[in-house]
């Protein structure tokens, strides 16, 4: 069964070397690697009941030790989630981040994914 966390799992592991975490990553996890959670979507269920067609508003977050790193990233994970199969649709633009308890720097982005269940 198709989910919008296995598409964006399945499009970016390779920018990452498998470094793919669903909400937070392992503390000791090598730089740079990328986070994702369901924050959303359009509900798609009708009166004969759930849609087979269904919708996740993803935020995508990547994580480097610095922002050209982290920015350069967010263009790839922009990529790989916009163009076929995937075909998401990014709502707004990424935003840049700065986490002073791990000093990393990152990106975040929201996007629309449509899959089949």
């Amino acid at each position: 069964m198709a989910s919008a966390e296995s598409i964006v799992y399945t499009a970016t592991r390779g920018l990452v070397a498998d470094r793919v975490y669903p909400d937070v990553a392992p503390a000791s996890v090598a730089k740079p690697y990328i986070t994702y959670q369901a924050v959303g979507g359009v509900d798609e269920t009708t009166f004969d009941g759930l849609n087979e067609q269904q919708n996740q508003r993803m935020q995508v977050n990547v994580w480097a030790t610095t922002r050209a790193a982290a920015g350069a990233l967010m263009q790839q994970v922009l990529q790989a989630l916009t163009a076929a199969p995937v075909r998401g649709t990014p709502i707004g633009s990424p935003v840049s981040e700065y986490e002073d308890d791990t000093k990393l720097y990152g990106s975040r982005l929201d996007i629309s994914i449509w899959f089949t269940v």
